[in-house]
């Protein structure tokens, strides 16, 4: 790490296309610096490490190769778009990185047009640079277009859809795999190296070219023998070259490159912008470089919130929900040997580590492939195993036609185990659960749960897996989970709802996480005199009608709470029963308003969708003076 006082280089770095002024001399005395800058920020900040620091040189190397904003870098996932940031004018703002108002974790538009796409899931970035591509060929530009991808994210279909796409790009097209998962050889890096610059030489391309006419112009024997020639060409490149999968998709294979040695990549970069076609340069580095916990413990580093830089220790927060339902698994999978778990290359992010320990020939990693998960889910159901898809709400709606044809239309016991739901903060838009309840509750054979403490995500789940048989999802939060109201622990009953308190002119009837925020309310609204009464609601589908017909006999007004968006949230179907059924009762619905949320602190976001507690006694007493 530098000194105090040494960091002098970044300061060179104002605005994008600066890096160019660095002598190549410097690269490596500003790599250390923008790792240490880095490293300084997200320990106070949190935020994606690991990924950030094992592409600084790549970064690095991309920059000095392309111009900005002129030339498209698509990202993929985004996460790892740090080092973009401070080479673009950015680097001042990282204060306020992943906060309220600040600086987005992601690349973002309207930050800079040097982001030339709002990233945060992955898979989708070379689909999203064809795009770039094709539009230059049809605008008759001529900037440069790089679409860059993880290892990791090569496992998701839309990126295989994409590549057998590729082949029918005009001009050039640059794919860079960025490969953490590996070490590089240097027999094989060599190597690699000097067949890349070999064949996109050319020297080495005129001469292909005159070989094969001239063996052509050989009367009887020519065209034999140039097919033999490729035949053989071809056999030796699937034993020596690594990227012949690629090569066949008729996508130019180079590499693998050290992906933090800044000049071989520029010159590998340099020589895959002369291929008038596709072209994808095989990059590794190392996660977590330069920071020996990151690289140790990746996967810890890979989203981490505040650390302390000299040891890498987080502050330890209350129990998770996510280690609520990885304790639930456990009891689960000890209880039913039929129970079997599915990731989507999360294990550890959605809790499913120990059960994977306990129970490895019942456990299933399938790789950033949610639509795979899905319909793999639907196959272990039809064999009588109960799988538990455990997924965060963002990525699962990449799943969703696999849900309608291969789950519900089927009606396979599969249990969806929803975390992430609602609002996850500082990750911001790309990562808030806010449409879950939309979208499956319209899916018939579909059921939807949502619990209000700790006690009741562990006998939701076990409810899911021994008691319900069809399709059911149980969503909860990130965060702590709410220890209160412990002595409410009614048996789950299919579709029924949970009376927490009964009061007068004025209901509260919230599902899932706003529990916690209305019975903070339902106390303060009670030292003013007023006493709403208080429904968990626990099931968004099936609605509890029979809760409601009560509720529209002893209340005046109802209020409804969901941390979801409002159209087609738990409010709305409420509303929905209500008129259907010709019930006069005033209703007011409290969630997300159709808008995509910004990043920031939980509690902050919770204030401006008006979910907080001190919205809702706002709310409450509203209404009540209205009545």
């Amino acid at each position: 790490m530098i000194c105090p006082g040494e960091k002098d280089l970044l300061e060179k770095i104002i605005k994008e296309n600066d890096i160019k002024k660095i002598p190549e001399s410097e690269w490596n005395g500003l790599a250390t610096e923008i790792r240490d800058y880095i490293l300084e920020h997200v320990s106070k900040t949190g935020g994606h490490l690991a990924p950030n620091l094992g592409v600084v040189e790549l970064t690095m190397a991309l920059h000095l190769f392309m111009d900005f904003p002129k030339d498209k870098l698509v990202f993929d996932v985004g996460h790892q778009c740090y080092t973009h940031k401070i080479l673009t004018g950015r680097k001042e703002e990282f204060d306020t990185l992943r906060q309220y108002k600040g600086l987005s974790g992601f690349p973002k538009r309207d930050e800079s047009p040097c982001d030339s796409f709002d990233s945060g899931h992955s898979s989708n970035s070379i689909s999203v640079a064809l795009g770039y591509a094709a539009a230059r060929s049809l605008n008759k530009t001529d900037e440069k277009i790089v679409a860059l991808i993880g290892d990791g994210a090569m496992t998701g279909g839309v990126a295989y859809e994409a590549l057998n796409n590729a082949s029918l790009v005009n001009g050039n097209f640059i794919i860079v795999l960025n490969d953490n998962q590996m070490s590089i050889s240097e027999s094989i890096g060599g190597f690699s190296s000097q067949l890349s610059r070999l064949r996109t030489g050319k020297l080495y391309t005129h001469l292909k070219q005159s070989v094969t006419d001239s063996l052509e112009r050989i009367p009887g024997i020519g065209d034999s023998m140039v097919r033999l020639i490729r035949k053989t060409k071809d056999g030796l490149k699937q034993i020596m070259v690594p990227g012949m999968f690629f090569e066949e998709m008729g996508i130019t294979y180079l590499g693998p490159v050290d992906g933090h040695n800044i000049k071989g990549m520029l010159r590998v970069f340099e020589n895959a912008a002369k291929v008038n076609g596709p072209v994808l340069v095989h990059v590794v580095t190392k996660k977590g470089k330069g920071y020996k916990y990151a690289e140790k413990h990746p996967d810890k580093f890979h989203g981490i919130g505040p650390f302390n830089l000299s040891d890498g220790q987080t502050k330890k927060g209350g129990v998770s929900y996510t280690e609520v339902f990885s304790k639930a698994m456990l009891g689960a999978g000890e209880k039913n040997e039929n129970v079997v778990a599915i990731t989507a290359a999360m294990s550890d992010g959605t809790g499913l580590k120990r059960f994977k320990k306990e129970f490895p020939t019942r456990f299933f990693d399938v790789g950033i492939a949610e639509q795979h998960a899905v319909s793999f889910s639907a196959g272990l159901a039809l064999s009588g195993k109960i799988p538990v898809f455990a997924v965060y709400s963002s990525f699962l709606q990449r799943g969703f036609d696999e849900i309608v044809q291969d789950i519900c239309m089927q009606d396979q016991h599969v249990v969806f185990a929803i975390d992430r739901a609602g609002l996850v903060g500082n990750d911001g838009p790309t990562h808030h659960g806010a449409f879950d309840v939309s979208y499956l509750s319209m899916i018939p054979n579909m059921t939807l749960m949502a619990p209000k403490n700790d006690k009741e995500l562990t006998q939701m789940v076990d409810y899911a897996i021994n008691v319900h048989n069809g399709p059911i999802a149980v969503r909860y939060p990130r965060g702590e989970a709410y220890l209160g109201l412990q002595e409410y622990n009614q048996e789950i009953k299919y579709g029924k709802s949970e009376v927490i308190h009964d009061g007068e002119k004025v209901c509260l009837i919230a599902y899932g996480a706003t529990v916690k925020n209305a019975e903070a309310a339902f106390e303060c609204l009670s030292d003013k005199g007023i006493v709403p009464g208080l429904v968990n609601l626990r099931f968004a589908k099936p609605l509890d009608e029979e809760m409601l017909d009560r509720i529209a006999d002893e209340y005046e007004a109802v209020i409804t709470l969901e941390d979801h968006v409002l159209k087609g949230g738990v409010g709305a179907m409420i509303d929905e029963y209500y008129c259907k059924k010709g019930i006069r009762i005033k209703v007011k619905n409290l969630g997300i308003s159709d808008k995509f949320v910004e990043q920031g602190a939980t509690s902050k976001l919770y204030e401006d969708c008006g979910l907080n507690t001190d919205s809702i006694v706002k709310t409450v007493e509203e209404v009540v003076n209205n009545l």
